[in-house]
């Protein structure tokens, strides 16, 4: 069986350093907010190429605690893609905005200039892009246009550590960024966690505040914030597995050319990917109008797939309720479309090259036999 990921395959190689990281923080005493916390900010600033790490729970908080730092709120609108993981959308609702959807480019997957153009009103705020599945939106188009109309523009990067736009990597590219570390990500901690980087030193503060109670200084609250802190052990773990990012992202991409190769000529669409993007393959999507009869033939064949993501969420019931924040649903008819014919094939740095082949392969016969 070809799992679709093996988190213990992948975690293999860095188990000496997480074994050291652990004992350093348990050795420290110190478990919230102390050095292992700090250094990482640092090193994911570094990496990213801005001056601001902050450290949060999870990935959503990121987003959510970014929006409340920019007094985006009640009454304002947040435009967001039409498919994404639906923390996207949460976010801009737990801040009291209205995610306002897009559909995507139908190849690309990500929302574009634009699209966005015919949702911007006088209540937007902010444009939220997804570098979905690993490939950055166009950015230097979004900020443009952002630029134009006086609006924030916050990166969801949840999928897409170290990639770049324009050479320039994601975390970077905008007012702000959220990123994940959920233990599937291509940057993955052992539990939740997440950050948010940014080179405006204002909101970098505002942030690290709501993110810890709304205090400063111990017992001093000055806003009413939160308890969204990255943990000092996920903090250690995440700097033991940092340094081996690149390497990794460059197998992803190795193995991301190998099936682009192998499955040309087929009756599947493959991602196509910008000419400015320097995507990491968080996933590798392929799309069938057959993807059920695709998905039990591979099951069938020992690979395992997934499908992100089956829904838009625009059809959710979080958003097809009433009460939903002022959200009110149209039709998304790339969205909807993309839901029904996308999946996932198994992709990541502990997958080999005959693993890949064995894949393609089992692809290729699946849709020679539904065929016949």
């Amino acid at each position: 069986m070809i799992e679709f990921l093996n988190l213990r395959e992948v975690n293999a190689p860095h188990e000496a350093a997480m074994r050291a990281a652990f004992e350093r923080v348990l050795a420290s005493g110190r478990y919230i907010l102390g050095a292992e916390t700090e250094a990482f900010e640092a090193e994911f600033a570094t990496y990213c190429g801005v001056r601001h790490c902050i450290g949060v729970g999870n990935g959503l908080d990121a987003l959510h605690l970014i929006l409340r730092s920019m007094d985006i709120g009640p009454g304002d609108e947040v435009i967001v893609p039409g498919n994404t993981f639906i923390a996207t959308w949460l976010a801009v609702s737990q801040a009291g905005a209205t995610p306002v959807p897009v559909d995507p480019d139908p190849f690309t997957c990500n929302i574009t200039a634009a699209g966005i153009t015919a949702a911007i009103t006088p209540r937007t705020k902010a444009i939220m892009p997804v570098h979905l599945y690993g490939q950055p939106a166009e950015m230097g188009p979004i900020m443009a246009l952002a630029e134009r109309h006086g609006l924030r523009v916050i990166e969801d990067a949840a999928q897409a550590h170290g990639a770049r736009w324009a050479g320039q990597r994601t975390g970077g590219l905008a007012d702000a960024a959220g990123f994940s570390f959920y233990p599937g990500k291509n940057l993955g901690a052992l539990g939740d966690g997440g950050a948010v980087t940014t080179n405006d030193s204002q909101l970098a503060e505002r942030v690290r505040r709501l993110r810890n109670y709304g205090s400063a200084v111990r017992y001093q609250h000055e806003v009413a914030g939160y308890n969204s802190r990255l943990d000092e052990l996920q903090a250690a773990l995440l700097r033991a597995r940092l340094p081996h990012l690149d390497a990794e992202n460059a197998c992803r991409a190795e193995r991301a050319r190998q099936y682009l190769h192998a499955l040309q000529g087929l009756d599947l669409g493959l991602p196509q990917v910008h000419v400015e993007a320097d995507p990491v393959w968080h996933l590798f999507v392929v799309r069938s109008a057959r993807r059920a009869a695709l998905q039990q033939a591979l099951q069938r064949a020992g690979v395992g797939t997934l499908v992100h993501y089956p829904l838009g969420n625009h059809e959710q019931p979080a958003y097809r309720n009433p009460a939903a924040a002022g959200f009110v649903a149209r039709p998304l008819p790339v969205t909807e479309r993309l839901a029904s014919e996308v999946l996932s094939l198994p992709i990541g740095p502990a997958l080999s090259a005959l693993q890949a082949a064995q894949v393609a392969a089992a692809v290729r016969e699946a849709l020679a036999l539904e065929m016949i």
